[in-house]
């Protein structure tokens, strides 16, 4: 069956379908791991996005039940160079085309990857279409939706990826943890589990009031997709939290963007984004880099940031943009790289650590101030 994938400025890449058939819209990225493709496509951050792999050889080692990052995938459609024919790994259970054909997601193979991610990086991040099946022969009808198509500025897209009511995601631990999700990756809540906490999910809507009624010890502000400023109502409940409770809160990825516009910051949309699992990032103390894994359209402009009240403490050195903060009174700080990875590389595993550790010392202060109360 054939396939085409149709962007705004009118390039045409036609090649074989092997996901599922019909029309989707969205905007076309590239991401730039040599693995993860599972975890790519079930990454809640990529709604609203076709997702196109530099990578020439995706789906050898096909689909298992473990490494999933969500309850399904998110992207709304899937572009390779080549779709492996053989699915070989003891865990797998489903081969990617299966898998892709099965939860309605459109994808195509036989694309010049290569020249899609160089017309991608000179002209942005296109809004397109991705067409499999019949209607793939109506170039002009196609160009005509990529091209009405709304785009991510100023789309809530995390109301359609948050979880529809609050769940726990284990029943133990020593800290109380409570994650606002605005998109959550499960590796975030694996990671903070393995480290002796009682995670509880909350949606997006959740009310400052309503979040703390179940008195947590920490806060985490999720991933999510879209644009962070079309996202008032998390903003608002983040300044609350942050300003007013005092709790110790860890962002990562949209959860810095949030906490960025919550104390009186701005965001921008980057010109292609960061994707993949290669990224360079300097932390400002320390001089240390370490290589992270990122999924972004928007940042942070450090421009806008209160000097007085947040400390830039990474920056991306590939093209100089926020990579992370922390508050010079309160104990908050965020990244907008993914310290979860799952999978690439665990240069910035340690941040969870750091969270933990300030949910420790926040726990202890207020037992001693009790006790002498």
């Amino acid at each position: 069956m054939q396939a085409v994938l149709v962007l705004e400025d009118g390039s045409v890449f036609r090649g074989k379908s092997f996901g599922a058939q019909g029309i989707r819209c969205g905007e076309i990225v590239f991401n730039t791991s040599m693995s993860g493709y599972q975890e790519i496509i079930t990454d809640p951050s990529y709604k609203g996005q076709i997702v196109a792999m530099t990578y020439p050889l995706i789906g050898n080692y096909g689909i298992n039940e473990e490494d999933v990052e969500s309850s399904r995938p998110f992207v709304e459609g899937f572009v390779v160079k080549e779709c492996s024919k053989i699915a070989s790994n003891w865990r797998s259970r489903r081969s990617l085309p299966d898998y892709l054909r099965d939860n309605g997601i459109p994808a195509i193979e036989g694309v010049d990857t290569r020249a899609l991610t160089l017309r991608i990086r000179e002209a942005g991040a296109l809004k397109a279409v991705l067409a499999a099946g019949s209607l793939c022969d109506d170039i002009p009808s196609l160009l005509e939706k990529a091209r009405s198509w709304s785009g991510l500025v100023g789309v809530d897209l995390v109301r359609e990826v948050t979880c529809p009511a609050a769940y726990d995601w284990n029943d133990k631990g020593k800290y109380k943890v409570a994650v606002l999700d605005c998109g959550v990756k499960y590796n975030i809540l694996r990671i903070l589990a393995g480290l002796g906490c009682r995670v509880r999910v909350f949606p997006a809507r959740t009310s400052a009031e309503d979040l703390l009624a179940w008195k947590p010890d920490g806060i985490m502000l999720s991933n999510g997709p879209g644009d962070p400023a079309a996202v008032t109502y998390v903003v608002e409940t983040v300044r609350k939290l942050a300003v007013e409770a005092k709790i110790p809160m860890f962002g990562i990825c949209l959860g810095n963007q949030m906490l960025g516009l919550a104390f009186g910051g701005k965001t921008y949309k980057l010109k292609f984004g960061h994707h993949g699992a290669n990224h360079p990032v300097k932390d400002t103390g320390s001089g240390r880099v370490a290589i992270t894994v990122q999924n972004h359209g928007f940042c942070v402009d450090m421009k806008s940031l209160n000097e007085k009240e947040l400390q830039v403490t990474h920056i991306n050195l590939n093209d100089g943009t926020h990579e992370g903060m922390r508050h010079k009174k309160l104990p908050v700080f965020s990244v907008q790289f993914h310290p979860e990875a799952s999978p690439g590389p665990r240069d910035a595993g340690y941040l969870f650590a750091a969270f933990v550790e300030s949910v420790k010392k926040h726990k202890s202060g207020l037992s001693r101030r009790k006790r002498n109360a």
